[in-house]
């Protein structure tokens, strides 16, 4: 009984940190962290979580990379690589060489440096997007561009993340060949991954797979139009969990796989009609899942590790000061200037790129808790100092992109505008 009290309160702190951050106008995630650590100070939680609840948490990190690949839409993402690589690689680059030398020059930690380096390099797009949306600004050509290089960030972290960690848990310094083999195996991943996405799920192939066995009857609209789509959420979390044993048996975290798995789904797989769309009922259901009552307890668990320590909250301030201005400056002038001069868009919209893409949230934490929780790569002082730095980040996204659209609101440049609009 002592687990199920945990997670009534979990959960009542999850009620709690919604209402909060819609009063507030920021993502729940900051909040369930929030109550997290007070509750696990004031004695509510306890300081090391019950078996149930961490293997709950651990099943709210599949659920949670998994929603956020399914969100993508895949014709649409492939589309905008070729207007938004720029965005993503220097948008990425430039905030992971600040943390790692930030963090580098503090702790003279390279292993640690990197970790840090990874975690502050994805960007929180749900964040972004419900900013942007408060502003009316979901259909600007911004939004799109940040869409699509937040969730390049987020595959090259994962990558990298797949390829750091069980080096940095092997214990002394690899040799090539262990690198090597780590990367052969990241890239073997990632095939196979593109296999399944283009030979086995699609309904209708071509060329030498049409002629396969099975294959060539069965893709993955069959699967989710069984017993007329009533199943396709089960079918949908099934292949979430088969791609995240796929990744832990290729020695990196089930995660990865659960939000590929997520990513290679098209929304044509699912049966569509007048009466029952299970698209939008299983995108509904996931989302609920990952978003409101399983998924949360990842991030409530999480802020439960910030155990208020004052000597370690002082002594941590000028960490998070260094890293967080570093972090502003590195991240809004490298995504501006790639916007402007890689993507074409015109400064008012490439700032505002640059502003949508300064929030941390859920890969940042997934990156902090495997470091951290899992496998203490990071110390003490660099999970506060990154946890501090992530919420100080996330408060800029809504306060600067609604001081940059009340700016330029009745210009129409965060449109592509350079004139009033005449309406």
């Amino acid at each position: 009984m002592e687990a199920l009290n945990d997670l009534a309160l979990i959960w009542i702190a999850v009620f709690a940190a919604i209402v909060a951050a819609r009063m507030t106008r920021l993502t729940p995630v900051l909040f369930f962290l929030f109550f997290g650590f007070i509750m696990v100070n004031v004695g509510l939680l306890p300081h090391e979580s019950l078996p149930f609840i961490r293997n709950l948490s651990e099943l709210a990190i599949i659920l949670i990379m998994f929603a956020l690949g399914f969100e993508e839409t895949t014709s649409n993402f492939l589309e905008s690589i070729r207007k938004s690589w720029g965005i993503a690689l220097f948008g990425a680059l430039a905030p992971f060489v600040t943390a790692y030398a930030v963090t580098n020059y503090y702790w003279h930690n390279t292993t640690l440096s990197l970790m840090c380096g990874l975690a502050m390099t994805a960007t929180a797009v749900s964040l972004t997007m419900v900013s942007l949306k408060s502003e009316g600004l979901t259909k600007s050509p911004a939004a799109t561009r940040i869409m699509t290089s937040a969730v390049l960030d987020d595959i090259g972290s994962l990558a990298l993340v797949a390829i750091l960690v069980p080096i940095a848990t092997g214990g002394g310094t690899p040799d090539m060949t262990e690198i090597a083999v780590i990367i052969a195996k990241v890239i073997a991943f990632f095939l196979l991954v593109w296999f399944i996405a283009a030979w086995i799920l699609p309904h209708e192939l071509s060329g030498w797979a049409n002629r396969v066995p099975l294959i060539k009857h069965f893709g993955a609209r069959h699967l989710l139009s069984f017993s007329e789509g009533q199943y396709a959420t089960l079918t949908v979390l099934l292949l979430a969990l088969l791609a995240g044993l796929l990744a832990h048996f290729f020695g990196f975290h089930p995660a990865i796989g659960a939000y590929m798995a997520g990513l290679i789904l098209r929304e044509e797989y699912f049966e569509r009609g007048k009466e029952f769309d299970s698209y939008e009922d299983t995108k509904r259901i996931i989302d609920s899942v990952a978003f409101s009552w399983i998924g949360p307890v990842f991030f409530v668990e999480l802020g439960t590790k910030l155990v208020l320590e004052w000597d370690i909250f002082v002594a941590v301030i000028p960490q998070t000061l260094v890293l967080t201005i570093g972090l502003f400056v590195a991240q809004v002038t490298s995504a501006s200037l790639a916007a402007r001069y890689t993507s074409g868009m015109n400064w008012p919209s490439s700032v505002l790129i640059g502003f949508g893409m300064l929030g941390r949230a859920e890969l940042a934490f997934v990156v902090i808790d495997i470091a951290y929780v899992q496998n203490s790569i990071i110390n003490t002082e660099a999970f506060y100092t990154l946890m501090f730095t992530a919420f100080w980040l996330n408060v800029a996204v809504p306060v600067t992109i609604g001081y940059w659209n009340r700016r330029y609101a009745e210009t129409g440049a965060l449109y592509g505008f350079s004139r009033p609009k005449n309406e």
